[in-house]
């Protein structure tokens, strides 16, 4: 038993040391994706709730990203993800929001789910605190309306290209979720451009809208780490964002 043991966990740490490796070029986390031009329409939340991104209604050019967690090959399951780089409302700034293939309903959102297919619910999977105070949950899921994502990255480029691959925004609150808005996919960006791209939920987000909850500090220091050891440039310095992270005591 001991060298059963011994075995899976030299297994399990060459395992990692390779992905490491591999990250030295690419994503550690996510490696597989496809990049998007888009748009953000905002028809605005039912009840104010503090944020100026989901309050007022507009239409925010968006650059957004979908892909799968562990990079497993086509057609198989993994914990998918979107990740969304809105251009605004304030000008010149960031707010990257994440999302993760998760489970439904007020106790699964909080659960990653590996999927086979991109038609599938995202959830930011930790909540969002919004000016007001309040937190709640986003979620991101395939408009019915538009053209099937399918099971394959390709198949969400195809959709994309025809028009049709569209994603509604939502704002789940305990039990309620209210669709608030809705990402359209535009032009697939270019390899290069896809690999440059850096998100960062922490430091990129505004004082109205920022995600909350223990285990944000160590989040934080993740995707700044990670982004450098592949060369990418993360997002700005901001103690004042990783710090506002944490719950209030």
């Amino acid at each position: 038993m001991r060298i059963a043991t011994t075995l899976t966990a030299a297994a399990v740490a060459a395992a990692v040391a390779v992905r490491v490796a591999r990250s030295r070029d690419r994503r550690f986390l996510h490696p597989d994706g496809r990049s998007f031009t888009g748009d953000l329409e905002v028809w605005g939340a039912p009840a104010p709730t503090g944020s100026a991104l989901l309050d007022r209604p507009g239409r925010h050019p968006v650059t957004l990203r979908i892909s799968k967690g562990a990079g497993t090959r086509p057609g198989r399951a993994d914990v998918l993800g979107v990740a969304v780089r809105v251009h605004g409302p304030v000008a010149g700034r960031r707010h990257d929001l994440l999302f993760s293939t998760a489970g439904q309903g007020r106790l699964l959102r909080h659960v990653p789910v590996p999927r086979r297919g991109f038609d599938a619910t995202y959830d930011s999977i930790l909540p969002y605190r919004s000016g007001s105070g309040r937190t709640f949950h986003l979620e991101v899921r395939p408009d019915p309306s538009g053209r099937p994502l399918g099971r394959t990255l390709e198949s969400v480029v195809a959709a994309a290209e025809h028009d049709g691959a569209r994603l509604l925004l939502s704002l789940a609150d305990g039990a309620a979720v209210d669709v608030v808005g809705r990402v359209r996919f535009g032009a697939v960006l270019p390899a290069a451009q896809d690999a440059a791209l850096a998100f960062d939920p922490v430091r990129n987000a505004p004082p109205d809208l920022y995600p909350t909850g223990i285990g944000h500090g160590t989040r934080a220091a993740a995707y700044r780490l990670s982004q450098r050891w592949r060369g990418a440039h993360p997002a700005a310095p901001n103690p004042a964002a990783v710090a506002r992270t944490n719950p209030p005591h």
